[in-house]
């Protein structure tokens, strides 16, 4: 891995020098400046339309198979129709809300920290039924694909993401994160955001696109400098994140061929070589403020060129973990929900006040088992190991706890009531000790970073991201509520060491029963 990838002090030091603490969160001066609340979409206002349908697949079918993975044998082909349920069910506006005085806000598929939805997802199209072939912007706001480039670029992508299977999967979505529309409220840990963000999104998106048969796998590594030219983004202000291959790739098929694009009639050229482009888009604010430090914590994990892609590839895994304290048995997870995919993630919205009514074992066990499934990615799992305060599971002590996956079952670490220091840890929120179980994703963030360099960093963010999102999914799946939470970062470890001793945390997840009639809220709950 060369350039400075393996300065691998950059992300250590970013992650400390973002760390929230009692004292840290009491003498921060921000203040939100709504004056400059950024626009909560990105707007081509000059680009040529095309209009998705509307009518499309509802994801009948059950959540909790379709978070399993999708059958061996299920394949289906990519049209603009299961093109459009895919961004729908992952990106999609799903429900609005006007407040008193007439402001709207409108929700959408995914939880983002915030309310404040800096996931953007770009579609490169090759073979899609229905669409020509280009690079496009998806918009939620109207729902429509905006056209970047004209063209076959599936070949450029996949030369920029070392990946020869990309040119030949119908298309490719990707996903990006635009700094301010975080960063106005979260300042420089946004960073963090944006993959806890696109992880959760991620986690819609594969359950959607492996129910329509669609084969999706997550790349992480691409040479960012090429992926960025080939969808026309600002670095100062907006960064690809990751590739999501949608759609078999037909066998004995080599490189694609693509037809002849206006800027080039020879065909599109391989990545190094695709001209710039830089369509005019709407400002989002009047003025931005900007974090060097998140720049350049991105800067310092990018990759430079295709051979450094590769061999970033070929690292980990990281080593085995065996439990060592009491074990405590967990029934096995559901296969089935009885809830449609669709109808739950229309359902889905982050809980604002728990009852302090308690989960059966089984529905515990389940949303776990769907938190650690493993991510169909580019590198080898897993990355984030889950900690737990139990405070109200059928048949489960009150205590912490240690999850081991496949069996499955807990690890006892400290019997006892909880539910106060769980709040606590949660940044004093009440949510994180009214809560029936709270799941805490710590990761050995050193030995990651030792292996993946800075770009580590990214990833043990985003699966915990993946890892809260499938846990989401299968509590609505299921009937109850999801919350996700920042916290005290080093008193989580504490709390949870010796066992957790050298692990840092990275996201929290609270799950429980809603009381009835409480509101809703469609963001992840992090102030």
């Amino acid at each position: 891995m060369a350039g400075t990838n393996r300065d691998i002090e950059v992300a250590r030091a970013f992650h400390d020098r973002t760390a929230h603490s009692p004292a840290s969160v009491r003498s921060s001066g921000h203040a939100l400046d709504w004056a400059v609340r950024p626009l909560p979409f990105k707007v081509y206002p000059d680009l040529p339309e095309v209009p998705l349908p509307t009518a499309f697949d509802p994801l009948a079918g059950d959540a909790l198979t379709a978070l399993a993975g999708p059958a061996p044998d299920a394949a289906g082909p990519l049209t603009l129709g299961t093109l459009a349920a895919v961004l729908f069910f992952s990106a999609g506006l799903t429900r609005k809300k006007t407040y008193p005085g007439g402001e709207e806000t409108r929700f959408r598929a995914a939880p983002s920290t915030g309310a404040l939805y800096q996931t953007e997802v770009y579609v490169v199209a090759g073979a899609v039924e229905g669409l020509g072939a280009g690079v496009y912007h998806f918009s939620p706001g109207d729902f429509r694909l905006r056209r970047l480039r004209d063209g076959d670029y599936r070949g450029a992508l996949a030369d920029a993401a070392a990946e020869p299977e990309l040119a030949r999967r119908p298309s490719t979505l990707v996903l990006s994160a635009i700094y301010w529309r975080n960063t106005w409220k979260y300042q420089a840990r946004a960073y963090r955001h944006l993959f806890w963000d696109s992880g959760t999104m991620l986690a819609n998106m594969l359950a959607a696109a492996g129910l329509l048969g669609l084969a999706p796998r997550i790349l992480t590594a691409f040479v960012d400098a090429d992926l960025g030219r080939l969808l026309g983004l600002d670095p100062a202000r907006e960064a690809a994140l990751e590739l999501v291959g949608l759609g078999l790739a037909p066998t004995g098929v080599g490189r694609a061929s693509a037809r002849p694009s206006p800027v080039n009639p020879a065909g599109p050229p391989g990545a190094s070589g695709v001209p710039p482009i830089s369509h005019p888009v709407l400002p989002l604010s009047s003025a931005e403020v900007d974090y060097p430090a998140l720049r350049e914590v991105h800067a310092a994990s990018m990759l430079d060129t295709p051979e450094a892609v590769r061999a970033w590839r070929q690292g980990g895994p990281l080593p085995a973990r065996t439990p060592r304290g009491q074990p405590v048995l967990l029934p096995p997870p559901r296969p089935a929900a009885g809830r449609g995919l669709g109808e739950t993630i229309l359902r889905r919205a982050s809980t604002r006040q728990f009852a302090h009514e308690p989960l059966t074992a089984v529905e515990l066990s389940t949303a776990l088992a769907a938190a650690t499934s493993p991510m169909p990615a580019d590198v080898p799992g897993p990355l984030v190991w889950l900690y737990l305060i139990v405070s109200a599971v059928e048949g489960i002590a009150p205590g912490s706890y240690g999850y081991w996956p496949g069996e499955p079952r807990l690890e006892a670490l400290r019997a006892g009531d909880h539910r106060a220091r769980s709040a606590y840890l949660c940044l004093e929120q009440p949510l994180g000790g009214d809560a029936a179980a709270v799941i805490y994703f710590l990761a050995p963030l050193d030995p990651i970073l030792g292996i993946w360099g800075n770009r580590g960093y990214r990833l043990a963010n985003l699966a915990a991201g993946w890892a809260g999102g499938r846990a989401y999914l299968a509590a609505y799946a299921q009937g109850f509520g999801a919350s996700g939470l920042t916290f005290y970062d080093r008193d989580v470890t504490d709390f949870f060491s010796p066992h957790a001793a050298g692990l840092d945390a990275i996201f929290v997840t609270a799950l429980g029963r809603s009381v009835r009639g409480a509101p809703r809220a469609a963001g992840l709950r992090i102030r």
